[in-house]
């Protein structure tokens, strides 16, 4: 049994999971009747997945995901028109790791937001920094951010450089040509560089009218869609399906 001033000193360095490891091996009639070094051995693997988790924890935390309890893995299927496939293999996140983009286009209650902050979960897990924000708000911010000294810049650095950024509500509001320059910026910089996530009930061929039809309208096309992967939300309404099977 570890005496009290060595906890003290493991709490101190901040490892307050080892000693939890420790108690619960001096617990297990089994365990304790093993060698040193695997002792340690499964200390170090709790030591590990608790710091792990505890790190994951903080990442998502910060993500700011619209619903929180957003789970790949309670993706409902059934009655739904929507990859299955395609949307486990954007689970593996390696559309961060290629700086693509994903759009989810669908009607309202679709589950947009409910699938990018799926999404947008798993890139935590993996510690992709990660933030989910409405358009409509980052807009606010932007506003905000123009009364300080520097605002606006030092939020587009902000904004620029998580490795995946969900914009909700996307183009749901007409734009004005000052929220068109800063969008352009955002995305530029963002691009090649980062993910984006957009949540959107336009098809494509609706963007660029919804993007004023001018030369930002082009430029923001182009730095989006063309390394982006679509995906159809479908039409049935989810809010109305869950309140009928609750």
């Amino acid at each position: 049994m570890i005496n009290s001033e060595t906890i003290r000193k493991l709490r101190q360095l901040d490892l307050g999971e080892l000693v939890a490891a420790l108690e619960l091996q001096e617990a297990d009639m089994e365990t304790r009747h093993l060698t040193f070094d695997d002792r340690f051995q499964i200390a170090t693997d709790y030591l590990y997945q608790e710091k792990y988790n505890h790190r994951i924890k903080g990442i998502i935390h910060r993500a700011k995901l619209r619903i929180k309890e957003a789970d790949l893995r309670s993706i409902q299927y059934e009655h739904r028109d929507i990859n299955r496939e395609m949307l486990q293999e954007l689970g593996t996140c390696n559309f961060v790791k290629h700086h693509m983009n994903v759009i989810f286009q669908g009607f309202t209650g679709s589950g947009k937001t409910y699938l990018s902050c799926a999404l947008a979960k798993e890139a935590c897990k993996l510690e992709i920094r990660t933030r989910y924000i409405r358009l409509p708000d980052l807009l606010i911010e932007r506003d905000e951010a123009s009364f300080k000294e520097q605002g606006v810049a030092k939020l587009l650095n902000k904004y620029s450089n998580y490795g995946l950024l969900v914009l909700d509500e996307w183009l749901l509001d007409d734009l004005l040509d000052e929220d068109l320059k800063f969008i352009f910026e955002l995305i530029e910089r963002r691009h090649d560089t980062h993910s984006t996530i957009y949540c959107t009930q336009f098809r494509k061929a609706d963007w660029h009218q919804r993007l004023g039809g001018g030369i930002h309208a082009d430029a923001i096309m182009d730095r989006i869609v063309h390394k982006a992967f679509w995906y159809d939300t479908g039409k049935m309404n989810m809010r109305e399906f869950n309140a009928q099977t609750e």
